[in-house]
């Protein structure tokens, strides 16, 4: 796997990432300190005053959904 999109994220830092999808009026609310956290990695970032997963933050989305199949199953 690509070190550069290898993040050890927690299972709340998952659930937001995919949250981030979904359009502002849509999202519940979410944790500020796992926000923080997104943010300081770069994969969200604020825009307008609105939180918005970032291209990194989708590809390390796209690249874990793997492994987070895994831990369903």
């Amino acid at each position: 796997m690509n070190a550069e999109l290898d993040y050890d994220l927690t299972p709340d830092q998952w659930e937001v990432l995919k949250a981030l999808r979904a359009p502002a009026p849509e999202r519940r609310a979410m944790s500020r300190f796992v926000l923080e956290a997104l943010i300081a990695l770069e994969l969200a970032a604020i825009r307008d005053n609105l939180l918005v997963i970032t291209p990194r933050g989708r590809k390390v989305l796209v690249r874990g959904s793997s492994r987070l199949l895994d831990v369903a199953a």
